[in-house]
Order: C-alpha cells, then sequence, then structure tokens
C-alpha cells in the first residue's frame, strides 16, 4: 500500500509541475498553425526537400504527419521527403521533454538527431528509387495556384486530408475543431482540452512505471534494463507505430523515469508517425506498397536505436 500511494503522489506532483507548461505549449502551437504562412509550399519539393521535410517535421502540432501522407499520395513530395518528415516527427515527445526541468536537456540532441537521421534517410530513399528506375516513385506535381494556395498549416492539412471532414470542421489527427471564428474557442479551450488529455496520459505511465519500480526496486529495475538494452529499440520502436499520442508520451516518460535509454527512445520516436500511415493505409490499392513502408520504418528506426545504443556503451 505504500508503495501504491508513494507511486501516486509522486505522478500526481510531476503531472501538475507539467500541465500549466503543456497548457502554454499547446496555445503556442495552435497560434503556429493557424497563423504560420506557408503558402508556398514548394519548399517541400527540388533538391532540399527531405532536408526541409525533416525540418518541418519537427514542428510538435497536429497534421504534418497526416499533410505529408497525403501530399506523397497525390505526388506532391517524394517518397524520401515522405520518410524524411515521418522519421523527424515526435508527437507530443518535445513537448514533454520542453515542460520538464531535466528532460529538456535532451532536446537539442532529439532536434540535431531527428534532422540529421531524417534528411539522410530521405535522400538514401530518394536515391536508391532513382537508381532502380522507380521515377514514378519521385514524380512531383507542381505546387497549389497561387491564388487558390492554402496559406497556413491548418488550411494545407484541411486542403490535403480532410476535404471530406471540410463541413464538420474538425481535425481527426488531434481529434479538435478548429473554428478560427471562434477564437477564444480556438486558442483557450482546444489548447486545454489537448493538454488536459495528454496530461491524463503522462500521469498514467508516470504512475504505472513509478509503482512498477516501487515494487521492484530502482536497482533491480535499472539492472533488468540494462540487460536488455539491444531488446529495448525492437519494443520501443513497436510501441512508437501505435497512431496514437499516448505511444510517444508512453516513450517519453519511461525514458525520463530512466526505464530505456536515449537510443531506444530516438528508435521510439522515429517509428512514431502518428496517423500518417494510417492515411496510407487508407489506400488499399497500394497496400503492399504501404506495409513495406511501415516495415522499412520499423527496421529504420530499429537500428538507429541499437547504433545509438552500441556508441554509449563504447562511450
Amino acid at each position: 500500500m505504500h508503495e501504491f500511494l508513494h507511486a501516486l503522489d509522486h505522478a500526481l506532483k510531476d503531472t501538475l509541475t507539467l500541465l500549466p507548461w503543456l497548457i502554454i505549449v499547446y496555445v503556442a502551437i495552435e497560434l503556429l498553425e493557424n497563423k504560420t504562412d506557408l503558402s508556398s509550399s514548394k519548399r517541400l519539393q527540388g533538391k532540399a526537400a527531405p532536408l526541409i521535410g525533416a525540418a518541418t517535421g519537427l514542428i510538435p502540432q497536429c497534421g504534418f504527419s497526416v499533410m505529408s501522407a497525403k501530399l506523397f499520395e497525390q505526388k506532391y513530395i517524394t517518397m524520401g521527403t515522405l520518410f524524411a518528415i515521418f522519421l523527424s516527427t515526435s508527437d507530443e515527445a518535445f513537448i514533454i521533454l520542453l515542460s520538464d526541468g531535466v528532460g529538456a536537456a535532451y532536446l537539442l540532441p532529439l532536434f540535431v538527431s531527428k534532422i540529421l537521421l531524417g534528411a539522410l534517410v530521405g535522400y538514401g530513399v530518394d536515391a536508391v528509387l532513382k537508381w532502380i528506375g522507380k521515377a514514378e516513385k519521385l514524380r512531383q506535381k507542381p505546387v497549389y495556384d497561387a491564388d487558390k494556395a492554402p496559406a497556413t498549416v491548418h488550411e494545407i492539412f484541411m486542403r490535403g486530408y480532410l476535404e471530406e471532414q471540410l463541413s464538420q470542421g474538425e481535425c481527426v489527427s488531434c481529434g479538435k475543431p478548429h473554428d478560427s471564428a471562434r477564437p477564444v474557442y480556438t486558442y483557450f479551450v482546444v489548447p486545454l482540452l489537448h493538454a488536459l488529455k495528454v496530461a491524463g496520459f503522462i500521469f498514467f505511465v508516470n504512475f504505472a512505471l513509478g509503482y512498477l519500480i516501487e515494487l521492484v526496486g530502482e536497482a533491480s529495475f535499472s539492472a533488468f534494463m540494462q540487460k536488455n538494452l539491444f531488446l529495448q529499440p525492437f519494443l520501443t520502436s513497436a510501441i512508437g507505430l501505435i497512431p496514437n499520442c499516448a505511444s510517444s508520451v508512453v516513450i517519453t516518460e519511461t525514458f525520463l523515469m530512466g526505464g530505456i535509454s536515449f537510443g531506444s527512445c530516438l528508435a521510439g520516436l522515429c517509428a512514431n508517425a502518428g496517423l500518417g500511415f494510417v492515411v496510407l493505409l487508407k489506400n488499399t490499392k497500394k497496400w503492399k506498397r504501404n506495409l513495406a513502408m511501415i516495415a522499412f520504418s520499423y527496421v529504420i528506426a530499429v537500428l538507429i536505436g541499437v547504433i545509438f545504443n552500441v556508441f554509449s556503451i563504447l562511450l
């Protein structure tokens, strides 16, 4: 009973400490999503596209992986650019790290790793496809007409994926409506609801893992995880494939509590493309291609985790 209450108290305090920061960050993200001008979507085309895609995917907001998947289906971006974006997205991870005093120190290493790995894989995929003659995977349509171009991230997202949902005005990726005619609702209520949802996930994961550590002992728990250092990326990458923000919360919180290594955390977050793969899977005619892309993402994520873990041991 003592272990249960101690874990509960610790999880509650940590969650309440993070909540104000979560609200602030989600308000900022909502403003970014609705105000940032990205009308020149040609930035995701051309030779620099995978690098720019990797940098764009770092922005922790609803819809980027979904938008990129739809743009890929419509042949606006290459498969390499798509993978660059998928590998760099991390859903809620950056927000949790930013809100955590200790975790904030890992933001820069994670940013740099994500951009470099995303760009490297993106350029590699495009180079291989070009080499084997799969030119149709690289063919791109022209960007939107200037007079019809969506200007903000949210408009691009709505244009690219939610045409069938436009009448409802609901963002499937985050599950919250976006209505610019109601600024208080859009810029306060929506971020608050999103923050409370993520805080709930954080509390549950923090409590469950904390209770487990209390039961088995911190020393025993750390020893067990160190023995399975090379198996961790396989597990975290599988969790990362789950199309829900809960997966990134589980991975990040487990890392912050010492349950997994940085390499294993990075592996899980590299596989964490959110609902991007769901969009691809909707195209049932391309099911073999879609499964191959999911398998490729998983393998790449696992390799990244194993390599980082090996270096951590050597260093």
